[in-house]
Order: structure tokens, then C-alpha cells, then sequence
């Protein structure tokens, strides 16, 4: 399918693909029969200078298209809009993002499950190129949620040609939409390759030193007091807009007025359904501390060093397999099964009893916080992008 001499043209959109997709650009830079292009579709502008930045990437093409707080039909239509008036007539979005001298590349690679991975999906689609899904085959069975990233990995998967699948149970998905099992390779799942690059980057002690100083210059809290324990909190998740935002901020404020000896951190996502609501609720509370989005090195470590975290993220979800943390998932549906499986995260929904309840037990039981501290592999070992270029190179 693809010949000798292999230009691979990577497209990412948002800070997790390029977190998710470093390790397989650096993989496939140290392939030799393969000439890698990078591209970036900014869904999130200035998100994704970071990572680009702690993995050393620079985007052979970089297209800045800023979807404010529109819709996500709207969105779509912004995009094939300012791309077909950037190059008139053509090849669309791919030619003129990733084609050098009027050649396409032989394989597209995207990750995930965002409406940019679907849309470059099907734009490579039209123009004959082949695609490859990293992290395909995650299935939550409930079209709404995630919600419209379910949709997005389901009409990503029938574009596809190379499937990616981070887990068995992935896998098992993939088959059970007739997917031919040729084209699927289990190789585990790339942010745990991303965790390692970064952990191996720093001294456990220097990293900490940089984490509480940090908090304590910018944010003039504490974190590493004798005895001190904080909660990491993260929530965004577009499902949750509404009344189960609303739940989740009411349960941390209530739970953050009953530990005021506990010390929540929230780094808010700068979507503005996001930063409404829990500015309006938490702005006022003494001990939660609302940060912008932190680095991904800050961010890792400070999961690494938090208590336990409450989140609706997904790669959170794979992340604490690898640094062992007890996680609570506000959300009624997971399409990362493998986490509760092993025993890491809990589903807990956004009812806010239910997540004042779950955090108290795990603050005053010693034996199920142990239990859900305890690393595990489920997710992968930290090495999927190299499995995932050594596939590429030898089709």
C-alpha cells in the first residue's frame, strides 16, 4: 500500500492529539525509510504551543483556525471554508498543508476522536490517501456521550485503513464493526508513552521543588505543608454542560467548605461554558485554587503529587494507570473500561452526592485508597509509538 520511500504526514488539532502524537513523530523520525511532515490545525490555538514546545516539535505547516465558542456544526463549515479559499482550486486542506512539489503523502496520520481527526479523515478520503487512526477502537455504545467525540472515532474508523487499537477490548470493537483484523495491531496507548518521556526528563525532587514553588509564586499557596494532601480537579466535558456542571461545582464547593484543611487545585479549561459556571461558583472559595491550563510537565507532576483526582478527562483516565492515582471519572459512561477493570477509576456521574460521598470514603479509608493506588499496565507500557512506526515502516 505504501511504497518504499514513505512521506507521513501527521495532522493534530488540540493539546491532547499532540501530546498523544509526540511520541509517535519522534518514533517515526528515527525510522529511516520514512519522511515525516508534521501539520497542525490549531482547533485550540494557544493550547498547543506548549506541547510543542516540551517535546521539541516543529509543525512543517501550522493553519490557525480559531472556533471561538460557535457550534460544532459550525465549526466544520469554518474549517472547509478557510481552507478552499486558501487554495482556490485544487487538492483541499491536505495538498495545501502537506504536499510538497504537488505529492501527496502515502499515509495520513491522525489520533483520537476530535472533529478535526474526522474532518482531515475525510478530506484524505476524497484525495485517495490512506489513513491511520491512533487510538482507535474506544466505544462508549452511547452516540451522546462523549459527546460528539463517540461520532467522530465511528466515521473515523470507516474512513481508516490502519486501526491503531490501544487495548484488547478496543480491538474487540474494531472487529465487531467488521473491521478486518489485518489492519488492527494492539499496541497500547501513546500518552503513557508521552508520561514517560517527560517523568524520564526530570529528578522526582527537582520536579517537585519546580511544582511548589510555582504554586507558591503564582498562586501564593502551599502545597507540600507537613501532612498537606490536595485534590487535582479537572472538568469540561461538553455532556456535562448544564445541570451537571452545575452538580460537580456545588459538590466541590460544599466538599472544599467540609475539608477546609484540603487544598483543591483546578486548572479551568478556557472553553467560556466551562469558565462561567465555575468561576461564578468557586471564585470565592478560600481553599480552591482556579489556575489557567498548566504545562504538560507542570500538569503531569501535579498529578503525580495530588491525593486523588476528580475528572471527566479521558486521557486522565489512562495517565493515572502510569503514576498510580486514585481517580474518580464524573461521568456516566466510559469508553475506557480497563480503568475501573484494574481498579484506578471510579464512575461516579455528576450527581453531587455521589461525588461528595466517593471522595470522603477514599479521604477516610485507608485500604480502598490503597487498592486504587496501585499502577497497572492496562493502558500500555510506554513504547505503543514504536510499535506503531515499526508497522508503518514495513507496509
Amino acid at each position: 500500500m505504501i511504497s518504499k520511500n514513505k512521506k507521513v504526514l501527521v495532522v493534530f488539532g488540540t493539546r491532547p492529539e499532540a501530546i498523544k502524537l509526540a511520541p509517535v513523530i519522534k518514533a517515526l523520525e528515527k525510522t529511516s525509510n520514512i519522511n515525516v511532515l508534521t501539520c497542525v490545525l490549531r482547533q485550540q490555538k494557544k493550547l498547543l504551543d506548549d506541547p510543542l514546545a516540551v517535546f521539541n516539535i516543529k509543525p512543517d505547516f501550522d493553519i490557525n483556525l480559531p472556533f471561538g465558542n460557535s457550534g460544532l456544526l459550525s465549526r466544520g463549515a469554518h474549517i472547509f471554508k478557510k481552507t478552499w479559499s486558501g487554495i482556490q482550486v485544487g487538492f483541499g486542506i491536505l495538498r495545501f498543508l502537506g504536499i510538497l512539489k504537488n505529492k501527496k503523502p502515502d499515509l495520513v496520520v491522525v489520533q483520537g476522536d476530535t472533529s478535526t481527526v474526522f474532518i482531515v479523515a475525510f478530506i484524505a478520503f476524497h484525495f485517495k490517501i490512506p489513513v491511520a487512526h491512533v487510538e482507535a477502537g474506544l466505544r462508549s455504545g452511547n452516540k451522546y456521550s462523549p459527546f460528539p467525540e463517540e461520532i467522530n472515532r465511528k466515521l473515523t474508523c470507516s474512513i481508516a485503513d490502519l486501526h491503531f487499537a490501544s487495548t484488547e477490548s478496543a480491538k474487540r470493537n474494531l472487529l465487531k464493526e467488521n473491521i478486518d483484523e489485518n489492519k488492527i495491531w494492539v499496541t497500547g496507548n501513546t500518552v503513557i508513552d508521552a508520561l514517560r518521556l517527560v517523568t524520564e526528563s526530570y529528578e522526582n525532587d527537582v520536579a517537585k521543588k519546580r511544582l511548589f514553588m510555582f504554586f507558591k509564586e503564582k498562586y501564593g499557596v502551599t502545597l507540600n505543608k507537613p501532612n498537606q494532601k490536595f485534590i487535582l480537579v479537572t472538568a469540561h466535558r461538553r455532556e456535562s454542560f448544564g445541570e451537571g456542571m452545575k452538580n460537580i461545582m456545588e459538590a466541590i464547593e460544599e466538599l472544599a467548605s467540609r475539608l477546609p484543611h484540603i487544598t483543591f487545585v483546578y486548572p479551568v479549561h478556557p472553553n467560556p461554558n466551562v469558565r462561567e459556571i465555575v468561576f461564578l461558583k468557586l471564585k470565592n472559595v478560600e481553599n480552591v485554587i482556579l489556575t489557567e491550563p498548566l504545562g504538560y510537565k507542570l500538569f503531569s507532576f501535579l498529578m503525580a503529587n495530588s491525593y486523588l483526582i476528580l475528572t471527566d478527562s479521558g486521557g486522565i483516565q489512562e495517565e493515572v494507570s502510569f503514576i498510580g492515582k486514585p481517580t474518580l471519572v464524573m461521568r456516566e459512561i466510559t469508553e475506557r473500561p480497563e480503568g475501573v477493570s484494574f481498579g484506578n477509576t471510579l464512575l461516579v456521574g455528576t450527581d453531587k452526592n455521589r461525588i461528595m460521598g466517593e471522595v470522603l470514603r477514599l479521604l477516610e479509608n485507608k485500604e480502598i485508597y490503597e487498592t486504587m493506588s496501585k499502577k497497572h499496565s492496562a493502558f500500555g507500557d510506554g513504547h505503543a509509538a514504536e510499535r506503531i512506526a515499526e508497522v508503518i515502516s514495513r507496509l
